[in-house]
């Protein structure tokens, strides 16, 4: 199924208010496909990588499978796991990790023949999950002991615990650069590898509070989520030095909790975020700027659209995004937002008007 969603002028990119700053006028549009599932009743999509691959999880009547998309939404939907996995995280070179049996840390074969790799072969973490790889295949993750991983992609079981403060860690991303973001203590943290491993922790609004990061680009920006002053959690973008200069992405409304899930490589930014009556989170495009000026999916859908989009889980840099929404039946979907070539016109002009800000703040 393909509706159209628009995105006003006010849309909160970082390149846009560039374009919206020079009295441009532009208006973004994208199109809705429902990635369908397995015969089931029920998916959900985690990432997308730069070639427009998506992978998530899918229901078939025999259980939940680790999935690769057909992006066109016509169905053709390639089971890559057991009836009880899901897919993280995928690379450019078409390499899928995730989880499977119910817990434990997988390299997946993408061509669905099932020669899945275990990371951790012989157990001696109990479980666990690899969240991310990039693209020299590096791939990092944890255990439900709640220890971050390093794991030997060859399934050799020579992986590196990153740390285990108290509180417990966890590896959500790794970057084509090799660093690592997570958490480390109930912290927001940046694992980096040098001699030895180096632990930066990122802090967040509130001394000692909880703070977690999701995403790291390429160019080392970092979001995720940290305690607030009123007692929610809130999207941030943090500081990477650790100086604690973070900034607040905010919510939709004056109160309740937002998350940033993804930044891709031009600083778009989307997640989601709790809205004050409605049962189901929504999902956003949040100002990188900490200006607030974050937009609900949900309120740039056509009037025949009748999705309620839920989670944004992932953004490439081509700015095609996916999550989860609840479809025009009441099932709970995978979806994908494509821009039409004359968004992704502003948003080519948007990126160039940013290199050109930022040479001039050399």
């Amino acid at each position: 199924m393909v509706r159209k969603i628009t995105l006003g002028c006010r849309a909160p990119m970082l390149i846009v208010s560039l374009l919206l700053a020079c009295n441009a006028v532009a208006s973004l549009q994208y199109e809705i496909i429902d990635l369908g599932t397995l015969g089931g009743n029920e998916s959900g999509a985690y990432a997308i990588n730069n070639n427009n691959q998506i992978v998530g999880y899918a229901y078939s009547n025999q259980g939940c499978h680790a999935t690769l998309f057909d992006r066109t939404g016509a169905g053709s939907n390639l089971p890559i796991g057991g009836t009880s996995s899901t897919a993280l995280s995928i690379n450019d070179l078409a390499q899928i990790v995730g989880w499977s049996e119910g817990g434990r840390a997988t390299l997946f074969d993408s061509s669905g023949a099932a020669n899945n790799i275990y990371l951790d072969p012989t157990g001696a973490y109990g479980n666990t999950a690899a969240a991310s790889i990039n693209n020299l295949g590096d791939i990092v993750g944890w255990s439900f002991g709640w220890q971050a991983i390093s794991f030997d992609p060859s399934g050799a079981g020579n992986n590196i615990v990153l740390d285990n403060l108290p509180g417990g860690s966890a590896a959500r991303h790794i970057n084509n650069s090799g660093q690592i973001v997570g958490y480390d203590g109930n912290r927001a943290a940046l694992f980096v590898f040098g001699r030895g491993i180096t632990v930066v922790h990122l802090g967040g609004f509130l001394p000692d509070s909880y703070s977690e990061a999701r995403s790291i680009n390429n160019l080392g920006q970092i979001v995720g989520e940290a305690s607030y002053w009123d007692y929610t959690i809130h999207a941030t973008l943090f500081d990477p030095t650790g100086a604690g200069n973070n900034i607040d992405l905010g919510t939709l409304g004056v109160l309740g909790d937002s998350r940033a899930m993804s930044i891709n490589n031009h600083g778009q930014i989307v997640g989601y975020a709790a809205i004050e009556g409605d049962p189901w989170f929504h999902a956003v495009l949040f100002d990188p700027t900490g200006g607030r000026n974050n937009i609900d999916l949900n309120t740039l859908t056509d009037g025949d659209a009748d999705w309620e989009l839920i989670t944004a889980e992932c953004i490439n840099d081509r700015g095609w995004i996916v999550g989860q929404g609840v479809n025009p039946d009441g099932e709970l979907h995978a979806y994908l937002l494509t821009p039409e070539p004359g968004t992704l016109a502003v948003m080519l002009l948007g990126a160039m008007l940013l290199r050109t800000h930022r040479r001039n703040r050399l």
